[in-house]
């Protein structure tokens, strides 16, 4: 007994040491205590593997976060409809944008959950930096349907944890530019930030393109996060002979109210918003154009949707996020060919995958970048990955127009 209790407190004092230096160590379940462990834990697959999601489900953007769930599951029904001896499931997490303690709360939580290899999400770029560094410390890799804030990826933070199937900003912001100079031949514009990363990075890309063009009057304003229903003050200051007012935005009800109420005041600027606003059922001022990720409006899985999960609509801004879904699902599969796998082995699939334009919702083959190559950056979408114009008819339908 004495011998024994001499090992024990060997071992005891040993795992200390380990502990005070930093070291990891693993359990038989495969939980860790440090950041390298946890990308190296080996996970036995079995039948069912699961997948991490993190999106706003409830709060301010649940009209955009519920469709991006929606989606997220879509996948996963009709993968295990058609997979009898593997399956997925989904462990959700509500991070209830723009919210970013709780979309930390949720980084934590997944990355603390042994079962889960890999996430889908989050959404917006504001929780995606907040969210970079516990799940890196948990060595997930994660697959955004939406953040597009250039920097999650040109800064190289997130090199090899963060992908997203959307374009960037500065892909995003030059489209934005040149269809209100060339197309619409517009030259006095109002730029509104809405003071969060995803606002103002798109604000600030967009507004340094318009000033450089010849003849515009590029004027800059912000509208306070908190202020969701008198927008009076702001709009005030727009002046009366203003052509465009660019909203890049994240909440669709603020939007339509902020529209609402600039049409009562007498002014009849262009409304233009980014992707965050792509809410047909919500954001319907007509006249009103959206920039938006590209997509396959035909593909047959965009009418199945409609007829199941969607219930007669489209709830198309989620749409990428089944792609997200699906790039994280593929390296889970890849990873778990010899029945184990690690975070790290399936963050290592994510940068490889590659999935050809017939199988995308897309409309476009699905490749990420592998080094920064401005503005694109490590996990970034190859080429020819890009924005699309929407413009809003009269019935508060969205039509593409270029």
């Amino acid at each position: 007994m004495k011998k024994g209790f001499l090992v024990a407190a060997l071992v005891a004092a040993l795992a200390a040491t380990a502990a005070a230096f930093g070291g990891t160590s693993t359990d038989r379940q495969g939980t860790t205590a440090g950041p390298t462990g946890a990308s190296q834990a080996l996970l036995r697959c079995g039948k069912t593997r699961t997948i991490g999601v993190a999106a706003p489900i409830t709060g301010a953007a649940a009209s955009l976060g519920t469709q991006q769930l929606k989606w997220a599951k879509f996948y996963v029904s009709r993968y295990n409809r058609s997979h009898r001896a593997k399956k997925f499931r989904i462990v959700a997490g509500d991070t209830q944008l723009p919210d970013t303690a709780q979309a930390i709360q949720v980084a934590e939580r997944l990355a603390s959950n042994s079962q889960i290899l890999g996430v889908v999400g989050p959404a917006g770029s504001q929780e995606v930096q907040v969210s970079t560094a516990p799940l890196k410390n948990g060595g997930l890799g994660f697959v955004s349907g939406s953040a597009t804030r250039t920097s999650l990826t040109t800064n190289q933070a997130a090199k090899g944890f963060f992908f997203r199937v959307v374009p960037n900003d500065d892909q995003q912001g030059p489209r934005v530019s040149n269809y209100i100079l060339r197309t619409l031949n517009k030259r006095r514009i109002v730029v509104i930030d809405g003071q969060d990363a995803y606002s103002l990075g798109l604000s600030d890309t967009v507004e340094k393109l318009l000033k450089a063009a010849n003849g515009t009057n590029v004027r800059r304003e912000s509208v306070n996060p908190d202020t969701t229903s008198d927008f009076s003050s702001l709009i005030a200051r727009i002046p009366p002979n203003t052509d465009v007012v660019y909203i890049p935005w994240q909440l669709a009800p603020k939007a339509q109210l902020f529209g609402q109420q600039l049409r009562a005041a007498g002014k009849n600027a262009i409304l233009f918003g980014s992707d965050g606003l792509f809410d047909p059922d919500t954001f319907r001022i007509a006249g009103s154009y959206v920039s938006f990720f590209p997509i396959d409006l035909k593909h047959r899985a965009i009418t199945l949707f409609k007829r199941g999960p969607g219930k007669g609509k489209g709830d198309l801004f989620g749409l990428p996020t089944h792609e997200a879904t699906k790039v994280v699902a593929r390296a889970i599969d890849r990873a778990c060919r010899n029945g184990t796998a690690t975070r790290r082995e399936v963050r290592t699939n994510m940068a490889r995958t590659f999935i050809p334009k017939s199988q995308s919702l897309l409309g476009f083959q699905i490749r990420f970048v592998q080094r920064l190559a401005a503005p694109l950056g490590p996990g970034d979408m190859q080429n020819p990955a890009n924005f699309g114009i929407y413009r809003i008819q009269p019935n508060g339908t969205y039509v593409r127009v270029s």
